[in-house]
């Protein structure tokens, strides 16, 4: 790898973190954020679905701004949008403002990860870019571990609105190391020149791909499930069982080192089990934890832990589902393989804006609307590997 290694890592880990960051941040301030907002529970959790349907809709348009213009416009862009839309959830006085600056967040915030994954791509092959994305991976694991913290931590020592100031500060100082330090790896001589159709046309050619289809769907559709339990667990930990903003912050991190433990498992596993059984097992057993929450929830049975037991499960399988399911649904793309990674990365956050905004509809002062979220996305991935990925 080049010598600026050490620089690249640490600037592409900053990029990747903005989707954990973004989201995790301002979890433990959901109940202080609605009332100071004037808003109810399903309001504030339709927010963080507002954040998801930005951050699906801007990657489709990211990864082709990428190829034409090159990774580093689209990533200032990006970052601009996003400083904007930061001040703005830190200023309004309106929870309906405050969702559509959640939704702009959505659309510059997803920037630095599309364009962390495709710098990869330019820069690193083979070995090289197997480690390089094993560390990014490190820190899109680590971000959601200390994020809700951070919040937690922040609002200790002033209002929610901080949280948001300390956003906005991040992006800034961000968009001036990538002016300054981070070069274009994509040069003038290997930019596509694809016009709105072509473009559209593959992507419609990747939905026509069963085996692409179904793989993608197996990996975005747990992943959803952890979009609504992300979006409910606030209510669920904090206003139903009490559980303190800084106790849910460290519940919220065990789930999180539990994704990172999977994947290392899954990654051990792979040369000696097949991609597809695994991920059909992993797929079973989450679905199994999330029909379990649903009684759980529904029942009372076992109180409080039991349901944080399930949700450890669940949300720790997503660490083999979601590696496996692009895998598996990228390997024979060749050429495309840049769309075909947008595509999936649209899906992951526009089922997530679907879950999350459910979990706010059905809202109706019980665990079960976020249990009954995890379990339908559960049993849709395994219905898409096995009816759609044969």
């Amino acid at each position: 790898m080049p010598q600026v290694a050490l620089h690249l890592i640490l600037i592409l880990g900053a990029m990747s973190a903005f989707g954990p960051l973004a989201t995790d941040m301002y979890l433990p301030a959901f109940p202080v954020l609605g009332a100071g907002l004037g808003a109810d529970a399903g309001q504030v959790q339709r927010t963080l679905a507002a954040f998801f349907a930005g951050m699906a809709m801007a990657q489709m348009v990211y990864g082709p701004l990428a190829d034409r213009f090159g990774r580093k416009p689209p990533t200032l862009a990006g970052l601009a949008i996003f400083t904007i839309a930061s001040l703005g959830c830190a200023t309004t006085q309106d929870i309906g403002w405050f969702t559509f600056w959640r939704f702009v967040q959505g659309l510059g915030g997803c920037a630095g990860m599309v364009m962390a994954r495709a710098i990869v791509r330019d820069l690193t092959e083979g070995p090289g870019s197997v480690r390089l994305m094993s560390q990014l991976m490190l820190v899109s694991g680590i971000a959601p571990i200390l994020a809700p913290s951070i919040g937690g931590g922040l609002l200790a020592i002033g209002p929610w609105r901080l949280i948001f100031w300390v956003l906005a500060a991040y992006s800034a100082g961000l968009a001036l190391v990538v002016r300054l330090f981070l070069p274009e790896s994509l040069a003038e001589e290997r930019r596509r020149r694809d016009g709105p159709l072509g473009i559209l046309q593959v992507y419609l050619r990747l939905l026509g791909n069963r085996h692409f289809l179904g793989h993608a769907l197996s990996g975005a559709l747990p992943a959803a499930g952890m979009f609504a339990y992300i979006g409910g667990s606030p209510f669920v930990f904090m206003e139903l069982h009490g559980v303190a903003p800084s106790t849910y912050g460290l519940f919220f991190g065990l789930n999180a080192f539990g994704i990172m433990l999977m994947a290392q498992t899954s990654a051990r596993l792979a040369k000696r089990v097949a991609a597809s059984t695994a991920l059909t097992a992993a797929l079973c057993w989450m679905s199994a934890a999330g029909a379990l929450l649903v009684l759980v929830a529904a029942t009372g049975a076992g109180g409080f832990p039991a349901i944080a037991v399930l949700l450890f499960c669940y949300v720790a399988g997503i660490g083999a589902t979601m590696p496996l399911g692009s895998a598996l649904a990228m390997g024979p793309q060749g050429r495309v393989a840049g769309s075909a990674s947008a595509l999936i990365g649209t899906l992951q956050f526009g089922l997530g804006a679907v879950s999350g905004w459910m979990v706010g509809a059905l809202h109706n002062d019980t665990a079960v609307p976020m249990a009954l979220g995890v379990a339908l996305c559960g049993l849709g991935g395994l219905l898409a590997k096995t009816l759609l990925a044969r």
